[in-house]
């Protein structure tokens, strides 16, 4: 009756019935304190044990069977039905949720009335004996129940709960309340970062943090978010990368290094992007593109089988197979998906006259490369559903990524996909100066003929870097809250960013 009259409710009185039980919240706050019984003073209880462990030491019970142990656990209230002198409620601590009886008797005339007036919400301690019910239920049967924080607001409605997304990730810690599969996602990524932590310091990799304030806007395509530094009183960047300045750590002589950094880029939102972001960089000096595909392969194995038990996953309707990946060339890849064969074009104008047979549109003056990258996006990339390798790009847009000896046309650089996203980028790093040099200046002169009021620079620090001279490296980098996603099966970045970036309300 209560769930039908609630679905029935005017937007009016819904709002008049919340104030109402806010109010008598408020209400009850007062005479707390008016009694001298102030539910904020309280500093610590003696918390000595949680609801999963004691459910999985006690399986064994059998129903109205007593343990004859004393436990002592604190959490929050979800539920509470009260019956004359006796009364059964829900504790949820950090582990999980265990059912309490309280009776009369047990705990007291005075305290049994105080737990009649909480609310569900409310922060309690208890103490109690172990048992499991005629029910066959795991409790507590309590001889003590203490208020030690006061929910001033109610909890959204079991029926309906808090399914409006904006208002969850706005209010995650509601969302983290009433919502407990949201919490073991958090808890899932935790572990995910653990488990990729552990197996980047196995393989000697070093990890490191490099500034998050920089003095220059690069070339690169991304656009920062601006601050100023009122003591140097200049204008200062947030980073969009890590790239750069790990890359000089290698020329500095540490031959692997690795840093979880926080990105910012100054672009829009969607199912897939926030404007801050966790991304994972990592460089070895001596190896090349194919052996970081080897490190990709080896890392996402290892995530599955410890994560979620198998090398075949759930995510968004497909059944992934971390355990198989393919490995394609770009050019491998259009020829597969778009009947369009790169080495069939003879020139540039041939490769725009295969785009416009396909109906695609590219710039009067593209390349080759151009054409090839185009007719990728077009064609290629929603049908890699299954993790696969794309590598050998054009050089026309892998600035940062070296050039195959035997085909400068192409580099040595490769996208991982899984269900038509990428979801990371890896390069034999480009250690020559002079190209590098000139690569960074062609892409900022380009930036500022299309806006000549663009800021960005040339980092010639790191060229100088580059001439004392960069070892082989291969370089990856990926975004952690994307592989969240996937091993979570989540469909938002915003599912798995404790607070995502969201517009002020006015």
């Amino acid at each position: 009756m209560e769930k039908n009259q609630a679905a029935t409710q005017t937007p009016e009185q819904t709002a008049q019935e919340y104030n109402q039980l806010v109010a008598v919240r408020r209400q009850k706050l007062a005479d707390l304190r008016e009694a001298g019984n102030d539910p904020f003073v309280l500093t610590k209880y003696p918390v000595d044990n949680y609801a999963s462990a004691l459910k999985e030491k006690y399986a064994h019970l059998e129903p109205e069977q007593e343990t004859g142990e004393i436990v002592c656990l604190a959490g929050r209230m979800m539920s509470k039905r009260v019956m004359g002198k006796a009364s059964f409620a829900d504790l949820r601590d950090n582990s999980d949720r265990i059912q309490l009886y309280v009776r009369r008797d047990l705990v007291g005339e005075e305290e049994y009335a105080a737990f009649k007036k909480m609310d569900i919400g409310d922060v309690i301690g208890i103490k109690g004996e172990v048992f499991r019910t005629k029910m066959g239920e795991i409790s507590i049967k309590t001889t003590e129940v203490i208020l030690l924080s006061k929910s001033l607001l109610p909890l959204p409605e079991k029926y309906h709960g808090l399914k409006d997304t904006e208002i969850r990730y706005r209010q995650r810690y509601v969302d983290l309340i009433v919502n407990p599969d949201v919490k073991d996602t958090f808890v899932k990524r935790s572990r995910i970062l653990r488990e990729i932590r552990d197996y980047l310091d196995s393989r000697g990799f070093l990890e490191v943090d490099t500034p998050i304030l920089l003095p220059l806007e690069i070339g690169a395509s991304a656009r920062p978010f601006v601050t100023h530094h009122n003591t140097l009183d200049i204008d200062m960047y947030l980073r969009i990368e890590t790239e750069l300045n790990l890359k000089r750590l290698i020329v500095g002589g540490f031959d692997k290094v690795y840093e979880v950094g926080r990105i910012f880029r100054n672009e829009g939102m969607d199912t897939k992007h926030n404007p801050e972001f966790t991304s994972i960089e990592l460089y070895q000096a001596y190896t090349d593109y194919k052996g970081m595909m080897d490190l990709v392969e080896e890392l996402y194995k290892r995530l599955a089988q410890n994560v979620c038990g198998s090398l075949t996953i759930p995510y968004q309707g497909h059944m992934i197979d971390m355990g198989h990946w393919e490995r394609m060339t770009m050019v491998e890849a259009v020829k597969k998906y778009s009947g369009c064969d790169y080495y069939s074009w003879d020139s540039d104008e041939d490769a725009r006259a295969a785009a416009a047979e396909k109906h695609i549109e590219v710039s009067a003056d593209a390349t080759k490369g151009a054409v090839l990258v185009e007719l990728f996006d077009a064609f290629v990339e929603e049908n890699l559903i299954q993790p696969t390798f794309i590598y050998d790009y054009p050089v026309e847009n892998s600035p940062l990524a070296k050039r195959k000896p035997k085909e400068p046309a192409f580099t040595e650089r490769f996208e991982y996909f899984i269900n038509a996203t990428e979801f990371g980028n890896a390069f034999s790093e480009l250690n020559d100066p002079i190209d590098q040099k000139e690569r960074f200046e062609r892409q900022v002169a380009a930036r500022k003929a299309l806006n000549p009021a663009d800021t960005s620079q040339v980092d010639y620090d790191y060229i100088t870097a580059l001439e004392y001279g960069l070892a082989p490296t291969g370089g990856l980098g990926f975004g952690l809250d994307r592989l969240v996603m996937l091993l979570t099966d989540s469909a938002s970045i915003r599912d798995v960013l404790l607070f995502p970036t969201m517009k002020p309300v006015e």
